[in-house]
């Protein structure tokens, strides 16, 4: 082959309790990433299309090119590379944009040259790749992106990733308002320490929402997505929070949190008529509050990244 092109998946991040630590793919949104061979040994990108120009085509500062080239280092290989990258979604819009353009990245690159990686080998070079974007290591958007799937992150050092079964009639309802969240700002509002008792609550609810997902107990899935680190803190970013967890939650959702860094929200339910009435409402309590957004509708993606091309 000399030029393949790959879909990569939105995810969620964090679901509550797990920040850093648990993540999904989704349906849609997503990025979509174009490899093309030259005859240089340049890494070049030729073309960003829906970021309205606020990526950079710098090879060394994009994360989609850092994540390649981190591969094409370990490795020893030494080729030229025309990158085209179509955004999907949003920048900054906590659902993993960066995360799904660095996974598309690296999948493309190990089908192009047929390297026959596995993703576990894959993910350390998708991890540099989000690196760039948000100036700290964390794997909860890239590892689902790049797995499929809902994923735990056990450890970090080693990197450790636990695929996790859950309901398969789970949906996700997302709301994402036209409000600007800088990732690295969103880390750096955050406590450096953890008092004990919030420490053992935050605990307690991790391991609740993994129990609630293996044992396809959606009452204990509900009651386990509570954040005591993160959430609280930003949620102030949020001008609408309150009246969209409000509203998804009058209209029967199982619980609604922030993704990520925001200033998306999902919300959980158990059918597609559900999610379609949940992503309606939520749309609308952030009109109420003057900001327009976009919503989406997805159950869990099992696949992840895929050849579309």
């Amino acid at each position: 082959m000399r030029k393949i092109k790959v879909f990569a998946p939105a995810s969620v991040s964090n679901v509550g309790p797990g920040f850093d630590m648990m993540g999904f793919a989704l349906n849609k949104p997503g990025d979509e990433v174009e490899l093309k061979l030259n005859n240089t040994n340049e890494i070049r990108i030729i073309k960003i299309s829906g970021d309205s120009g606020r990526l950079p085509l710098n090879p060394e500062k994009n994360t989609t090119t850092g994540a390649i080239k981190s591969l094409l280092n370990k490795y020893n290989i030494n080729i030229g590379l025309d990158v085209s990258i179509h955004k999907k979604m949003g920048i900054g819009s906590g659902l993993g944009s960066s995360a799904a353009s660095a996974a598309a990245g690296v999948f493309a690159l190990n089908k192009l040259l047929n390297l026959k990686l596995s993703k576990h080998e894959l993910l350390e070079h998708a991890i540099a790749g989000e690196f760039i974007a948000s100036g700290s290591v964390h794997a909860d958007n890239v590892a689902p992106a790049l797995f499929g799937g809902f994923v735990l992150i056990r450890s970090y050092i080693p990197i450790d990733i636990v695929r996790l079964d859950y309901p398969k009639n789970l949906f996700c309802s997302i709301v994402y308002p036209n409000i600007v969240i800088n990732t690295i700002e969103a880390r750096k509002i955050l406590d450096k320490t953890f008092e004990l008792k919030s420490g053992i609550a935050q605990a307690g609810n991790a391991a609740g929402l993994v129990a609630g997902l293996l044992t396809k107990n959606i009452s204990l899935i509900g009651r386990s997505m509570v954040d005591q680190f993160a959430e609280p803190k930003r949620a102030a970013l949020i001008p609408c929070y309150d009246e969209i967890r409000k509203a998804a939650f009058e209209v029967g959702a199982i619980n609604c949190n922030i993704s990520g860094s925001g200033p998306s929200m999902f919300a959980f339910s158990t059918s597609l008529k559900a999610a379609e009435k949940i992503a309606l409402v939520m749309k609308k309590a952030a009109k109420q509050k003057g900001f327009g957004s976009k919503t989406y509708v997805s159950k869990i993606n099992e696949k992840g990244p895929i050849v579309i091309k």
